[in-house]
């Protein structure tokens, strides 16, 4: 049986569509270091990128404290979004991509909606998605489980079989096949191709490429 076409793009939205993780990334390693929390890059990887705030508190808790934990976390958001504003940027290639993918898209993505309002505006990509952005925090579990690409599909009314998710990291894409759905591994930000790789993922370096992917897939049909 040849596969469902491709009707629905969903995309992650940091490190995906803005270039944030970087960011996030940086500051996020040095403030737990400063409080004795030293984290390889591929460590921190492992543990906090790609899943929401809610599944990542319980694991700074416990190694910080509550109170130190707070402190953590005030400090993050404040240099988060200092830096947002001056340097944030479009993943590069992403606004070429955009432009030639003619199928019906969608932001599913582990941050709340006052950040991704926050970056997609910074990214002039908010009106694009508007009415289409949605976040972990709407359902009961965050990547890698299913719950939050299977909810925007059934808000938008598209089988799961019908989706093809563009993710940046290994909770994504992992929520992306536990869904059903297609999924796409963008190894040129800050994860490595070995840890997007597995069944059911195209993993790809340069968003540039992803129209002619997504094109390929629609060709296998």
């Amino acid at each position: 049986m040849a596969p469902t076409p491709i009707q629905l793009v969903i995309f992650d939205c940091d490190g995906v569509l803005v270039d944030s993780e970087r960011l996030a990334l940086r500051i996020s390693m040095a403030g737990l270091a400063r409080r004795g929390w030293q984290l390889t890059e591929g460590e921190f990887l492992e543990q906090f990128v790609g899943r929401s705030e809610a599944s990542i508190r319980p694991a700074l808790v416990a190694r910080l404290g509550e109170q130190v934990a707070d402190q953590w976390d005030e400090e993050f958001r404040r240099q988060l979004a200092t830096a947002i504003d001056q340097e944030l940027q479009p993943v590069p290639g992403i606004l070429q991509a955009l432009q030639e993918i003619s199928i019906p898209s969608c932001v599913a993505s582990s941050s709340g909606h006052p950040h991704l309002k926050r970056v997609l505006g910074v990214a002039g990509l908010y009106e694009r998605f508007e009415g289409r952005i949605f976040s972990a925090t709407e359902v009961a579990h965050g990547k890698p489980a299913p719950d939050l690409f299977l909810h925007a599909a059934r808000r938008l009314g598209v089988e799961p079989s019908a989706c093809a998710v563009v993710e940046d990291s290994g909770h994504g894409v992992a929520a992306a096949r536990a869904a059903g759905m297609r999924a796409f591994g963008f190894a040129g930000g800050i994860t490595p191709v070995e840890r997007l790789a597995g069944p059911g993922t195209v993993v790809f370096i340069d968003m540039r490429e992803l129209p002619g992917l997504l094109g390929q897939a629609e060709g296998a049909n």
